[in-house]
C-alpha cells in the first residue's frame, strides 16, 4: 500500500513538473530568450544585405554610413547572444527551439560575416579565404561529431576552448568593421589594422585548437563506451 502511494505521488509530481507553468502556453516565442534569438537571426540577414549591396566598394570611406550601420548591427547582434543566454538561465527557460536555434544563429552570424569579409575588396586582406575555409571545416566537423555523440545518448557540451574561439571570432569581425567605420586618426587606424591581423590569427589558432580538443574528447567518450 505504501508503495502504491509512493508511486502515485511520484506520478503526480512528474506530471506537475512536466506541465507548462501557468500563463506560459503561448508557443516558443512567448519566451524572451527565443524572441531575442529570432531577432538576432533577422539582424544577421540585415547585415548580410548591407554587405551584398556594398560588396564592390574598394574603400569603405566611400560609404561611411554603411560601415557604421554594419558595425553597430554586428555589435548589437553578437552581444544579444549573451543577453538571451543570461535570460534563459535566470528564467530557467530551456526549450528544444533554443537548443537548436541559438548555436545555429551564432554560426550564421559569425561564419556568414567572415565569408563576406573574405570576398569584399576592402576586407579580403584581413580575412584570407584559406583561414575562413579552415574555420568552416572545423565547424562542419564538430557539428557532425556532436550530432553523433548526442545521438548515442552522451552529452557533448562546449568547453572553454570553444567559447574562447567564439569570442575571438566576434572580436576579429568587430575590429575589421570598426577600423573602417569611423574616421580614426592615422596612429589609431594603424593600431586597429594591426590588432585585426593579430586577432584573426588568434582566432585561427583557437579554432584549430578547439577542434583538436573536441576530437580527443570524442575519442575518450567513445573509448569509455
Amino acid at each position: 500500500m505504501q508503495d502504491s502511494k509512493h508511486e502515485l505521488g511520484s506520478a503526480i509530481a512528474l506530471d506537475q513538473s512536466a506541465a507548462p507553468p501557468q500563463g506560459k502556453e503561448g508557443g516558443i516565442f512567448q519566451y524572451w530568450p527565443n524572441r531575442i534569438t529570432a531577432m538576432r537571426f533577422v539582424g544577421a540577414l540585415v547585415l548580410f544585405a548591407l554587405f551584398g549591396l556594398n560588396a564592390e566598394i574598394v574603400e569603405p570611406v566611400q560609404a561611411g554610413t554603411f560601415m557604421r550601420l554594419a558595425f553597430w548591427i554586428f555589435i548589437v547582434t553578437s552581444l544579444s547572444d549573451w543577453l538571451d543566454g543570461y535570460l534563459a538561465r535566470s528564467q530557467n527557460v530551456v526549450s528544444a527551439f533554443g537548443r537548436i536555434a541559438d548555436p545555429f544563429v551564432d554560426k550564421v552570424l559569425v561564419l556568414g560575416s567572415m565569408i563576406f569579409l573574405a570576398t569584399m575588396p576592402w576586407s579580403r586582406e584581413d580575412f584570407p579565404a584559406w583561414i575562413v575555409v579552415t574555420i568552416l571545416a572545423r565547424e562542419f566537423l564538430i557539428t557532425g561529431i556532436r550530432g553523433y555523440i548526442e545521438s548515442v545518448g552522451k552529452p557533448f557540451p562546449a568547453d572553454g576552448f570553444g567559447k574562447a574561439k567564439m569570442v575571438l571570432q566576434c572580436f576579429a569581425i568587430g575590429f575589421a568593421l570598426g577600423g573602417r567605420a569611423f574616421n580614426w586618426p592615422e596612429p589609431i587606424y594603424d593600431f586597429i589594422r594591426s590588432g585585426t591581423s593579430v586577432v584573426v590569427w588568434l582566432t585561427l589558432i583557437a579554432t584549430v585548437g578547439s577542434g583538436v580538443s573536441y576530437v580527443f574528447k570524442t575519442q575518450r567518450i567513445l573509448s569509455a563506451s
